[in-house]
């Protein structure tokens, strides 16, 4: 990853940084929490050769600026066509996993001219996790961090503990292709949670909820998504049912599902070469795949 040119831009009032290489389309990699731009290590290797590969850190995570507002979907979504924009590029395929993938589908949904095509990876579509929340009792329990998160300054506590275990806990304790994570690996990812500022403000994703489900981003939308879609799901996920993505096609017309049995969460890190292969399928007709 050495030769990765490591970025900066202004978008949406903030100091955003990504990284990049490549030439061709745009291809911009979303990464959840509580990652930053590594955790698409395996897919800029893979699609550099094709595609200008581009993975930020998201508002508040790692070398990105952390401002104390403006995690509701309606500002992320904000930074991403920004972030296009200033690009140098109309439109993008988006890849994107967890919270980026909310955005993504937010993206894809509320702004479909800035959007290609869409790869959203064990994340839902934003219409079916509300229900999910609502009527889908096992979900709930699933999801019992993000009542924990409303909480002030316990939860931020309690990921710094025992110097942030509880981070290499849901990456290695959560994989089932063990091994997926290497000591650096882990290491990375908790110097980029404990820079100041960045646990609190990954944590205001959850906060934000409570304040804003973009009604105004999406009103008038019927929350469909007009361009062709790929959704990825490893099936062992601890956090997010399978049964999340029973119906995405309701709203998603155009849609290729493709599941990996005995993976979890982490799909895009724990089954790279098959994800990468899904991808490659999925855009065979763009750029010299």
């Amino acid at each position: 990853m050495d030769d990765l040119e490591h970025r900066y831009a202004q978008v949406n009032g903030i100091r955003m940084h990504y990284v990049t290489a490549g030439r061709g389309p745009l291809l911009l990699f979303l990464h959840g929490f509580p990652e930053f731009w590594y955790s698409w290590r395996h897919q800029l290797a893979a699609f550099r050769e094709d595609f200008t590969v581009v993975a930020p850190d998201l508002r508040g995570y790692n070398l990105t600026d952390k401002p104390p507002s403006g995690y509701e979907v309606e500002s992320l979504v904000a930074d991403m066509v920004d972030l296009i924009r200033v690009l140098g590029h109309e439109r993008a395929i988006v890849a994107a996993h967890d919270w980026g993938g909310a955005v993504a589908w937010g993206l894809a949904i509320a702004r479909p001219e800035r959007v290609d095509r869409l790869i959203a990876m064990n994340i839902p579509h934003p219409a079916l996790m509300l229900r999910a929340l609502r009527t889908n009792p096992r979900q709930m329990l699933r999801s019992w961090y993000m009542g924990f998160f409303q909480l002030p300054a316990i939860p931020e506590g309690f990921i710094r503990a025992r110097n942030y275990a509880l981070i290499e806990w849901m990456f290695r304790g959560m994989e089932v292709r063990k091994g997926s994570f290497t000591d650096a690996d882990i290491r990375l990812y908790k110097e980029a949670i404990a820079r100041p500022g960045a646990l609190t403000a990954a944590i205001n994703y959850y906060r934000a909820i409570r304040r804003s489900q973009g009604a105004r981003l999406f009103r008038g939308t019927g929350m469909r998504v007009r361009v062709p879609t790929l959704l990825i799901w490893g099936e062992a996920d601890e956090a997010l049912g399978v049964e999340l993505t029973y119906g995405t096609e309701e709203f998603v017309p155009n849609l290729q599902l493709r599941y990996i049995p005995r993976c979890s969460h982490w799909v895009q890190q724990e089954q790279p070469e098959l994800v990468n292969r899904y991808m490659r399928e999925f855009l065979a007709d763009v750029g010299r795949v």
